[in-house]
C-alpha cells in the first residue's frame, strides 16, 4: 500500500498539532479584581502539574508560594506558567505579595 506524498505530510502535521495541543493543556488560574479566580484549585496528586496564571488586571501581580517554592510575577494582561509536583496529598497556599491580601490553595487530592 502506497501512501502519496501529500497524504503523509498531513498524516504527520495532525500528530505534530495533536501533540502540542497536549502541550498547552493546564490548569487555569486567572487573577481579577485583584483576586485569584477559582482561588481553590483542585490538582491531582503525585502528578506533576501545569498551572497557567493569566492577569487580567492592569496592574503587576505575583503568584508567590513558600508550600510549592515558587514566585513568578505577572505582567498586566500576561501569563505565567508554573509547574509544580509531584504532590502529596494536602493543601498548599499561594498568594500574591502585590495584593497581600489575595490568597489561594492547591489541593492536591
Amino acid at each position: 500500500m502506497k501512501l502519496s506524498l501529500g497524504v503523509f505530510a498531513a498524516m504527520l502535521l495532525l500528530c505534530w498539532t495533536a501533540g502540542a495541543r497536549a502541550d498547552d493543556s493546564g490548569t487555569v488560574i486567572t487573577i481579577e479584581g485583584g483576586k485569584f479566580v477559582p482561588s481553590d484549585v483542585t490538582v491531582p496528586a503525585n502528578t506533576k502539574v501545569k498551572l497557567i496564571v493569566r492577569n487580567q488586571d492592569q496592574s503587576m501581580s505575583e503568584f508567590e508560594s513558600v508550600d510549592l517554592h515558587r514566585e513568578k510575577t505577572v505582567t498586566p494582561g500576561g501569563q505565567i506558567l508554573v509547574y509544580v509536583g509531584p504532590l502529596s496529598a494536602g493543601s498548599y497556599e499561594f498568594f500574591d505579595d502585590f495584593h497581600p491580601q489575595d490568597r489561594g490553595h492547591l489541593i492536591a487530592k
